[in-house]
Formats: C-alpha cells, structure tokens, sequence
C-alpha cells in the first residue's frame, strides 16, 4: 500500500506554511496558456515519478522563503503588466497546501477580476477531502481550476504517485465538488492507459468534464531514469 497523502498534506503544511504566509521559490512569467505569471511554490502531498521538481518536493524544508498572500499577488501583477498577460497562476508544487494563504492570494486579486484569470493547478486531493475548501472557491468568479489526475484508475495513481490508490478517487470528487459550487474547472490527466475509459467515467460526474486534456510529458533526463527504473517509460 502506497502512503497517506493527507496525512502527508499536514505535514508539509508545517513546513511550508508560516501563519497566513507560504514558501515560494521563484516567480517567473512561462510560456504556458499563451503566456501566464507564475508563482512556483515549495511543498506538495504526491510523490509523482515524473515531476520535474522532485528533489524540491523531497527537501521542502531546504529551499525557497516565505512571502505573504499580498507580497504574492503584487509579484504576479507586476509579472503579467510587464509582460502584457493577463493570466496567473501557482505552480511548481501543490498550492492548495496553505488553504487560508491561497484564499488570500485570491481576495488580494479579487479587485481586478476583470481584467485577470487565475488558473489553479492542483491535484485535487484536499478539495475532494474537504467540500467546503471547493465552497471557498466558488466565491471567485475569476478562477479556473485544472484537477491534474495522475493516470486513469487507482493501480495507476499508486504506480505513478506512491501513494495509496484509493486517493484517486479523492481527485475524482475534487471534480464533483467544483461542479457542485459552480467553479469553472475541467481535468487533465498525465500517463494514462485509457482515456476513453476515464473520459466516460468523468461523464457521468458531469457532462462538462468529458473533454479531458492529455498531458505530455517532458522527459527531463532524471525524469527519463525514474520512469525507466519504475517500467512506466
């Protein structure tokens, strides 16, 4: 059996969390969604084989510093202004580690809606634990959430991620509670063995959720070993 990954979601908040403030380890403008200001946070609750920052996931409490939600919203602002976008987004890690943090970031950004889109990246893990988190966030009428699922049954989730296959499942109800409160979000999916299989699953969630981004993979040559060493190449 693979590890708990709420369990390890607490414990990781003690680390990266201080207070209402998160550890970050850079801010950058990327290339993704067309252009996109990016806050790279420390600290997640999966151990996915592939992750491109796994040596970063494994030392949360070596690396980046703690910034406050407005010191956050402000670098992105200032990000996207100067590079002529208006999508944000935070990324690296887990950023629904840190709940009351990340609901900050979003009020700080509430006053320019109008003008930006937050786009959330997460594993869904926490908002599938907890009904209430995904509630939160449908206060935000400019936020989307992409639920990342890590393959496309629990034997895969735990092959890919380490932990227990059960919590596959968490990423699934991640996804009906966001429909439930009405936030735009839809589910990619990364190393998956059937995709029409999990598209027809998604289906009967919501209808909305059977047009399922596929997720390429960049093999990083660490990346490329760990996959090979684990038969998943």
């Amino acid at each position: 059996m693979g590890f708990d990954a709420i369990k390890l979601a607490k414990e990781t908040e003690k680390v990266v969390c201080s207070g209402k403030d998160r550890k970050y380890y850079r801010f950058r403008a990327a290339r993704f969604y067309g252009g996109i200001a990016t806050a790279d946070c420390v600290g997640c609750n999966l151990r996915c084989i592939f992750c491109w920052s796994y040596n970063m996931v494994r030392n949360a409490d070596m690396v980046g510093r703690f910034y406050s939600a407005k010191d956050v919203a402000d670098k992105l602002v200032e990000i996207a202004k100067r590079h002529g976008l208006n999508k944000l987004r935070i990324s690296g890690n887990e950023p629904t580690i840190c709940r009351e943090h990340l609901i900050r970031v979003l009020e700080e950004l509430s006053e320019q809606r109008d003008k930006l889109l937050f786009i959330l990246e997460t594993n869904g893990i926490l908002l599938g634990a907890d009904e209430s988190y995904a509630a939160e966030l449908g206060r935000f009428d400019f936020l989307h959430v992409r639920v990342s699922l890590k393959g496309d049954s629990e034997k895969r989730f735990e092959q890919i991620t380490g932990a227990d296959g059960r919590f596959f499942n968490y990423q699934l109800k991640a996804l009906e509670n966001l429909v439930k409160y009405g936030v735009s979000c839809h589910a990619s999916v990364i190393l998956a063995e059937d995709v029409d299989g999990l598209r027809k699953r998604l289906e009967k969630i919501d209808k909305s959720l059977g047009d399922v981004e596929v997720e390429g993979l960049i093999l990083y040559p660490d990346v490329r070993k760990r996959l090979k060493r684990a038969g998943l190449l």
